[in-house]
């Protein structure tokens, strides 16, 4: 066993973009880092990954910020890679294709003038009767849009995502995600446009030239030129504290030897409950409220197709019980250098699942037929056209905003704040739905805090001045 004790400044415990950018401005500052990785690649969900000359990121990714820190953060890192794309994003549902941000005679059009009436008696009802709470996303949605438009672009997309009924969910997550939105405003945006549209309706965004990882990728190569370390494939075991500081973080390598290392400051992206759960003594309260805590997990199954175009939106989500997919995106419509043949095609596939259910547990092939039909019966694309494919599991994609969930995050960081030099950062490091810029942001600002700063760290993206309004300069 080797247990040599090595010491750095800063220990990032994580390769995400969260963790990458805490990284890359603290070995600019010439700290001694050194990040911890357990998978082979860094980027965390904004990993690409190549099969047969084809790019495939997790999902669709857009790069867009109202931070302009965020923005030159990204345009320096990639520099002429970083390439504009136009976007195109529409709502399948009942056998038809509706725009969002929504276009009004598109859904007139779709849905006939009875139904269009009914959804605007409905609005009408939810402002003269609203819900008299709002604690959950079908209270929240319903007062704000009516209950039919929630029953039609909100309820079934969303229970597919999170996997419990929306009259079961939380509010709070919704009123995160679209902040400052609202039907008035969207109809609005619809027939007056304008610039100050919400973060929710833009209709542009920046993107890496051959996929979202080329951009961290990128980044780790430039922690690496100011001297920092990333160690991948490395397992974090435990923890170790005095109750008032975390004094060493104990691995296991890839070869099964142990190495322990030591830093005057940590910085975790890990998962919150992970992290819980490896402290060393270990904190009965924050190990307790983390195993109340869950996490929904996505399955990615990438196909390719010989076929010059499917469709021409970057994404598509899937409102609709007939299929369990809940969103399909296409690669090449972010970027033409994602598909080496430019008479094919190549499709992502989402499906939304727990760690180890019953879908999870699904063979890569049942994957793979599974959303073949499921594209079949939407009318995406026919079977014939289909070459090849690969499925990719990831655990731990979105923090579920149960109820309760606000007092197990509350107790777990009561618990951790008695660490002097412990920060909590990104999405799953501080259990809350971020967007990557304000990832992003969390890990700049936990970087400046180690200089001397003193950020609050979880009101980023709390301010809704901030997500909605507040324009880069």
């Amino acid at each position: 066993m080797n247990h040599a004790n090595e010491k750095f400044d800063a220990i990032i415990l994580g390769a995400g973009p969260a963790g990458l950018a805490a990284a890359l401005k603290l070995s600019e500052n010439k700290q001694r880092v050194l990040i911890l990785e357990k998978e082979n690649e860094i980027g965390g969900l904004s990993k690409t990954t190549s099969f047969k000359n084809f790019l495939f990121d997790f999902g669709p990714h857009r790069f867009f910020t109202k931070s302009k820190e965020v923005e030159n953060f990204w345009k320096e890192s990639l520099g002429k890679n970083f390439i504009f794309v136009k976007r195109l994003t529409r709502i399948y549902y009942r056998n038809k294709f509706f725009y969002y941000p929504i276009k009004i005679f598109n859904v007139i059009r779709n849905l006939g003038i009875t139904e269009s009436i009914l959804i605007v008696l409905s609005l009408l009802k939810s402002k003269l009767f609203p819900c008299k709470s709002e604690d959950t996303v079908e209270e929240w949605v319903s007062n704000r849009f009516g209950k039919k438009l929630y029953e039609m672009f909100f309820k079934t997309y969303n229970e597919k995502l999170w996997g419990i009924p929306c009259d079961k969910m939380t509010s709070e997550f919704t009123a995160q995600r679209i902040k400052g939105l609202s039907f008035s405003e969207t109809v609005k945006n619809a027939i007056f446009p304008t610039n100050k549209r919400p973060k929710t309706l833009i209709d542009e965004f920046s993107y890496p030239k051959y996929g979202s990882g080329e951009m961290y990728d990128s980044v780790a190569k430039n922690i690496k030129r100011n001297g920092g370390r990333i160690m991948k494939n490395v397992r974090i075991i435990k923890v170790c504290h005095d109750n008032s500081k975390i004094n060493k973080i104990k691995t296991i390598n890839p070869d099964g030897t142990k190495t322990d290392y030591e830093a005057e400051n940590i910085i975790s992206s890990i998962p919150i409950t992970e992290l819980a759960n490896i402290l060393f003594p270990r904190i009965i309260e924050a190990d307790e409220a983390a195993q109340e805590l869950s996490y929904r997990s996505t399955i990615f199954v990438n196909l390719l197709f010989n076929i010059k175009s499917i469709f021409p939106d970057n994404w598509i989500y899937i409102h609709s019980d007939e299929a369990k997919i809940g969103r399909i995106s296409n690669p090449k419509n972010f970027s033409s250098e994602l598909v080496p043949n430019s008479n094919q095609t190549s499709l992502i596939a989402e499906y939304f699942c727990d760690e180890n259910d019953e879908m999870w547990e699904k063979s890569d092939s049942d994957l793979k037929e599974m959303a073949l039909y499921d594209l079949g019966i939407l009318k995406i694309i026919r079977r014939e056209h289909f070459i090849d494919g690969f499925v990719v599991k990831v655990p731990k994609t979105y923090p579920v905003y149960g109820k309760g969930y606000s007092e197990n995050v509350a107790t777990i960081k009561k618990c951790l704040n008695c660490f002097k030099n412990l920060q909590l950062i990104g999405r799953n490091g501080m259990f809350k739905y971020n967007n990557m810029d304000h990832s992003i942001l969390t890990g700049l600002r936990a970087a400046e805090n180690v200089l001397g700063s003193r950020h609050d760290l979880w009101a980023i993206n709390e301010d809704s001045e901030y997500q909605e309004t507040k324009k880069s300069k």
